[in-house]
């Protein structure tokens, strides 16, 4: 029976190479019928990533048949997976998030505090003695690139700093140039409807009774990427009657300074100010050091919620 590898939907460059790597290690260990997938396109920063290895886009499913058998990478949230996740035997998870996915059958699951999930994949094949070649190493550095934001993020770890210098000499080359070209490539917007910046790599989420749809877009121009403000408003109210939310948080990130302005829109807005202290001034506020919604947003508007 085939087996289906696939991260979250809306997929961004840690989902699309774990998917990739994590087929890999399955097929090292002998399960000749393991897939990658996608769940959506993938954006310019991935493609920019698979064109550097040559190596063809993940295949992408919109539904599988009920029963079919599953490895979940980079999420466990039944919100952000495939629609009929409920009916299909998960066998593997791995991820770096917190754990929001409940079973009825045990499974392999390995999770960590880490800025991403090719950190734990690097340690899954040190720990099964699967050998490491220089595409599969790139890969693993472009996915932490991405997750930690060139390890500028405050979800970085010691041990992402360690094994991105041990990629690196496998892959033979420099993370900081790569990296840095690969975000660059993530910030270009041209040619991207409202509606797919919205989506780009937008996240479900409850801060407990509040319903939320998460996004963020990297740039390096904040104030370039604003001049949209009021098409993205349109468009985000839309999401909010379509998606029955209480709550559209998008982050435009500044990935060179390290901070964001935030488009705030819904009926509990005011979670958002509550949370950051801060009053919104048309439907928005400046945040400075605001680059993770992992560590920095989801645990702060839980816990006021």
């Amino acid at each position: 029976m085939t087996v289906y590898v696939f991260g979250h939907a809306n997929p961004d460059t840690d989902t699309i190479t774990s998917a990739i790597v994590m087929s890999n290690f399955e097929r090292e260990l002998g399960s000749t019928d393991t897939i990658a997938c996608r769940l959506g396109n993938i954006n310019k920063e991935t493609k920019y990533v698979l064109d550097y290895l040559k190596i063809d886009e993940p295949i992408l499913i919109e539904d599988i048949a009920d029963g079919s058998e599953v490895i979940l990478v980079d999420h466990n949230n039944p919100a952000e997976s495939i629609k009929n996740l409920n009916k299909c035997n998960i066998l593997k998870v791995v991820d770096h998030h917190r754990v929001m996915l409940n079973t009825s059958y045990p499974l392999f699951y390995r999770a960590e505090i880490l800025g991403s999930t090719q950190t734990v994949l690097y340690k899954l094949y040190k720990e099964y003695g699967i050998k490491i070649n220089k595409t599969i190493a790139t890969l693993m550095i472009a996915g932490i690139v991405s997750d930690t934001l060139l390890l500028k993020s405050p979800t970085t770890t010691e041990e992402d700093i360690k094994i991105i210098e041990e990629l690196s000499e496998i892959a033979q080359i420099d993370y900081r140039e790569f990296g840095l070209e690969m975000l660059n490539k993530g910030t270009d917007l041209s040619g991207l409807s409202v509606e797919e910046l919205l989506y780009v790599d937008a996240k479900k989420i409850n801060f407990r009774d509040v319903k939320a749809i998460t996004n963020q877009i990297n740039t390096t121009q904040i104030n370039k990427v604003m001049k949209m403000k009021n098409d993205f408003e349109e468009g985000i109210d839309i999401i909010i009657e379509d998606e029955k939310i209480d709550l559209y948080l998008l982050l435009i990130t500044d990935i060179i300074k390290g901070n964001s302005q935030v488009i705030v829109k819904g009926k509990r807005s005011d979670l958002f100010e509550k949370s950051f202290n801060v009053k919104l001034k048309d439907n928005t506020a400046f945040i400075e050091g605001l680059l993770s919604r992992k560590k920095q947003v989801t645990p702060i508007m839980t816990q006021n919620a």
